[in-house]
C-alpha cells in the first residue's frame, strides 16, 4: 500500500519537491504552499493524516512554523499534539526538536538536512550564489580580484575553487593545520585564522562561511573602505554587522542561498536525502 506524503509549509524548495515526487508517482498532498502554487493542496487536518510528513527547512522561524508561502500562521506547539506516534516526521535543521518530541509525544523526527549528501549538494548553489551576489554588488570582475574565504568546510572548498577558476587571487583562512596544508596543496594561499590581524587590508572581497564571530570591530577596521563582505553562515554568523555598518563597510547577508538562487536543485537534494532515509529504515519509496 502506497504511503501518503504531506509536504507542510516551506518555500519554493518544498513546492518543487512536491512536483518531483508527484512526477515519480508518489501520493503527495501539500499545505501552506499556495503562494507558490503548491500542487494538490488540502486542508491542514487532511495533511496531518499522512503517513509521512515533510516539514520546512528550517522547520521554524521566529517562533512559528516556517510558512513564507501562506498568509496563515501556525504555532508549532499547537501542531505537535495533533500528530501520531506511527507517523514519520522529516524536517530540516530540527536541532533539539527531535529528542524533545520523542520524549513528550512519542514522535519520530528525522532531520533530512543533517546528512552529508545534502550538505555537499547545497554547497554548490551556495558557492555559485555567493559569487552571483558579489558580481551584482561590484563594478569590477571577479577575475583579478583579491578574495578571502573564511572557513574551509564544504562551502569554503567549493567557493575557493570557483573563485580560482574565474581568475581571482584566492586566500583561504582556516584554524586547523591539516586544512591549511590542503589549502596550499590545492593551489590557494593559506592563512591561519589567528594571523588575520594585520592581513585584512589586502582584500577586495571577503566571504565568510564560519558561524562564529571572526570579524569583530577591530578586525573590520583593518579592511579597506571598498571591501565587500559577504556573510554566508547561519546566525550568528562571523561578521559583526553593527560594526560593519558603523565603519561604512558594505555587508551582504546571504544565508540560505540554495533556496534563493537554485530552489529546484535544492529540492532535488532534499528528495534524495529523504529517499536515503527511507531506504536505511527499510521503507523505500
Amino acid at each position: 500500500m502506497q504511503r501518503r506524503i504531506a509536504i507542510i509549509g516551506g518555500d519554493m524548495r518544498q513546492v518543487y519537491l512536491a512536483q518531483m515526487l508527484l512526477e515519480e508517482g508518489q501520493d503527495v498532498v501539500t499545505w501552506g504552499l499556495e503562494k507558490g502554487d503548491g500542487p494538490r493542496p488540502v486542508p491542514l487536518h487532511m495533511a496531518l493524516e499522512a503517513e509521512i510528513l515533510v516539514l520546512p527547512l528550517p522547520v521554524c522561524r521566529e517562533g512559528g512554523l516556517n510558512l513564507p508561502l501562506t498568509e496563515t500562521e501556525l504555532d508549532p506547539e499547537q501542531l505537535w499534539p495533533r500528530l501520531r506516534y506511527d507517523q514519520l516526521i522529516l524536517g530540516g535543521m530540527t536541532e533539539e526538536l527531535g529528542p524533545r518530541l520523542m520524549a513528550e509525544f512519542g514522535l519520530t523526527v528525522v532531520d533530512y538536512y543533517r546528512r552529508e549528501e545534502i550538505q555537499v549538494t547545497n554547497a554548490v548553489p551556495t558557492a555559485e550564489g555567493a559569487i552571483q551576489r558579489a558580481m551584482e554588488a561590484t563594478d569590477t570582475t571577479i577575475h583579478g580580484s583579491r578574495c578571502l574565504v573564511l572557513g574551509f568546510g564544504r562551502t569554503g572548498k567549493l567557493l575557493a575553487d570557483r573563485l580560482k577558476g574565474m581568475g581571482a587571487q584566492v586566500t583561504v583562512a582556516a584554524r586547523k593545520y591539516g586544512d591549511l596544508a590542503w589549502i596550499e596543496a590545492l593551489g590557494f594561499t593559506s592563512l591561519a585564522v589567528k594571523d588575520l590581524p594585520g592581513r585584512l587590508e589586502a582584500f577586495d572581497l571577503i566571504f565568510n562561511t564560519v558561524p562564529a564571530l571572526l570579524l569583530d570591530a577591530s578586525r573590520l577596521a583593518e579592511t579597506k573602505e571598498g571591501c565587500l563582505l559577504l556573510e554566508l553562515a547561519s546566525a550568528p554568523g562571523g561578521v559583526d554587522s553593527r560594526a560593519a555598518k558603523a565603519l561604512g563597510r558594505r555587508l551582504i547577508r546571504a544565508p540560505g542561498l540554495p533556496g534563493a538562487v537554485a530552489p529546484r536543485t535544492a529540492a532535488a537534494a532534499i528528495r534524495e536525502s529523504i529517499r536515503h532515509i527511507l531506504e536505511e529504515r527499510g521503507e523505500p519509496m
